[in-house]
C-alpha cells in the first residue's frame, strides 16, 4: 500500500502526544534557523577594504534579544566603528567555570567577477551553500548563535555559564577582536576552556576520515632579506651584484632545513594517523611518534608539504624586490621570508637560524613586525573523552585525531592568555576541495546541518 508524505506526516504527528514537538519537525525548525542566520552573516559585508563587522555583530545581537537574552548579557564591543566584536552570555548554575564559544565575522575579500555566484549572498546549489565565509567563519557564527537561541528555548540551565564571542579582524586586520577584548574587557570573556575553529576534519566521498581537533598553530613572522652593492652602468657589469648575492643566500636557504620536534599534540597525531593507513606509511607514522624514525622514513614522511610543516618550522621566500632601471646594475636587492614557527620556538632563535642558513653577512636581515608568542592547549583526556563521545554519536566508528594547525587562528591569543583552545568545528569537508580563501567558497549542506547537531550536542556534553 502506499501512503503519501503529507499523510505520513499527520500519522507521526497523531502518534505524538500533545505537547511534544516531532523529532523530525524539531530538527527542520534547528535547520531553517541556523541556515537563517547563516544567511543573514553571509550576506552582510565584512571584508577589510569595504565591510564592517559592527554590522554583524549588530544582526546577531538582535536575534539575541528577541530570543529572550537581557539586554545587560548582550554587548557589540568595538576599538572602531567598523570592527564590532558580539559578546553575549548564557547564564548557568557557576558550578563551573565559563566555555567560551567562539567565531570570527570578518572575511577575506571577494570579488563578484571572480565567482560563479554573488559571493555576498547564500547560495545553495549541487548540496552546498556558497558565499563568502561560508567555511571560514560564518558557518560557525551562525551555528554557536543558534545553539544560543535553542537552548534558552528549551529552558536548559547549564553548568556554566557559556559565552559567545564573535569578533572582528582574525584574517589579519589591524584590529583583532580576541587581541582587543582580552586586553579592554578580559572578564566579558574570562573562561576555563574555548571551543574554536580551526580542525580542519576531513571527508572522501561524503564519508567522514577523521575529526580533527585544532589543539596548537604555528606562530607567523615575516623576515625582510636585503643586501646593497655600488651600482653602475648595465654595460660594465661588476662581480659585485646585490641581485645575485641575494639569489644565492636565498639558494642556500632553499636548501636549510630546520631540525625535526614533536609536540604532544603531533607526537598524538600521528600515533592516532598510523590506525588509518597501511603498510609504510602506517609504520613510518608509528616511528616517528615514537622517536624511532629513521633518516629514510623522515625523507618519506616529510616529502609532503603538509607532514613537513608539522614536523618543523619552516621559512620560505614569497616576495622579490631589486634594481632601479634597465640598464642599471642594482644598488640593492630584498626578499621577503615568511616563517611558520613551532609552538615553544623563539622567532629569535629562528633568525639566527637563517644567518646561518644564508652564510653571507652582506645580507642583512629584519624582522617585520613582533611575532606573537605561542603555546599548545593541552592534550587534556577530559577534553578529548567527551569529544570522541559525541562524535561516535553523529558519526559512528569515525576517530578523533589532535592537530596543529600549519596556518593561524585566534586561538594563539587565548592559549597565551591561559584559556586552552580547541578547534572543533565539526565541518567536514574534502582536503582536496577546501575553498576557504578561495573562489567560490562553500560548506556542504549536510555537513552544515550536522556540524550544527554536533556543536549543540557537545555544548550540552561539556555544560551538563
Amino acid at each position: 500500500m502506499r501512503i503519501s508524505l503529507t499523510a505520513l506526516a499527520a500519522l507521526v504527528l497523531l502518534a505524538v502526544p500533545l505537547g511534544v514537538e516531532p523529532a523530525v519537525a524539531r530538527v527542520q525548525k534547528e535547520d531553517a534557523l541556523a541556515r537563517e542566520i547563516f544567511r543573514e552573516l553571509i550576506e552582510i559585508n565584512t571584508t577589510e577594504s569595504s565591510g564592517n563587522t559592527t554590522t554583524a555583530a549588530e544582526a546577531v545581537a538582535a536575534r539575541l534579544k528577541n530570543a529572550g537574552f537581557p539586554e545587560s548579557d548582550v554587548q557589540v564591543l568595538a576599538p572602531s566603528p567598523r570592527k564590532g566584536n558580539l559578546v553575549a552570555r548564557y547564564r548557568g548554575n557557576g558550578r563551573q567555570r565559563p566555555l567560551l564559544l567562539l567565531a570570527h565575522l570578518d572575511v577575506v575579500e571577494a570579488l563578484r567577477e571572480d565567482w560563479t555566484t554573488d559571493p555576498f549572498a547564500l547560495v545553495e546549489r549541487a548540496g552546498f551553500f556558497y558565499g563568502r565565509g561560508a567555511i571560514d567563519d560564518k558557518a560557525m557564527a551562525a551555528i554557536w548563535t543558534a545553539t544560543f537561541i535553542r537552548l534558552r528555548g528549551e529552558g536548559y540551565t547549564p553548568d556554566r555559564d557559556l559565552i559567545l564571542a564573535l569578533t572582528a579582524d582574525e584574517e589579519g586586520g589591524p584590529e583583532n577582536g580576541v587581541k582587543w577584548l582580552l586586553e579592554n574587557h578580559r572578564e566579558l570573556i574570562d573562561a576555563e576552556w574555548c571551543l574554536n575553529e580551526g580542525g580542519g576534519s576531513q571527508s572522501r566521498d561524503g564519508r567522514p576520515v577523521f575529526h580533527a581537533v585544532q589543539m596548537a598553530e604555528k606562530t607567523y613572522q615575516n623576515f625582510l632579506l636585503e643586501t646593497r652593492s655600488p651600482g653602475g652602468h648595465s654595460s660594465r657589469p661588476s662581480r659585485d651584484n646585490a641581485i645575485y648575492r641575494l639569489a644565492a643566500g636565498l639558494t642556500r636557504l632553499e636548501k636549510f632545513e630546520f631540525p625535526i620536534r614533536l609536540t604532544e599534540v603531533t607526537t598524538t597525531y600521528y600515533r592516532r594517523m598510523a590506525d588509518l593507513q597501511i603498510g609504510q606509511p602506517a609504520a613510518d607514522m608509528r616511528a616517528i611518534a615514537t622517536g624511532k624514525a629513521d633518516k629514510n622514513a623522515v625523507a618519506r614522511i616529510t616529502a609532503s608539504p603538509y607532514d613537513n610543516a608539522l614536523l618543523r618550522t619552516t621559512c620560505v621566500a614569497t616576495r622579490l624586490d631589486a634594481g632601479h632601471a634597465d640598464n642599471a646594475l642594482p644598488q640593492a636587492a630584498r626578499a621577503l621570508v615568511n616563517c611558520r614557527i613551532l609552538p615553544g620556538e623563539s622567532a629569535d632563535a629562528t633568525k639566527k637560524a637563517i644567518v646561518r642558513a644564508l652564510q653571507d653577512d652582506r645580507i642583512s636581515i629584519t624582522a617585520v613586525g613582533a611575532a606573537q608568542a605561542n603555546i599548545a592547549s593541552p592534550v587534556t583526556p577530559a577534553i578529548l573523552e567527551t569529544i570522541e563521545r559525541v562524535t561516535e554519536t553523529m558519526w559512528p566508528g569515525t576517530p578523533v585525531i589532535p592537530t596543529m594547525s600549519t596556518g593561524a587562528t585566534d586561538g594563539m591569543y587565548l592559549r597565551l592568555a591561559g584559556i586552552p583552545t580547541y578547534g572543533v568545528p565539526g565541518l567536514f569537508s574534502d582536503p582536496n576541495d577546501n575553498r576557504a580563501h578561495g573562489m567560490d567558497e562553500r560548506i556542504g549542506v549536510r555537513e552544515f546541518y550536522d556540524g550544527r547537531e554536533f556543536l549543540y550536542r557537545l555544548v550540552r556534553a561539556m555544560s551538563s
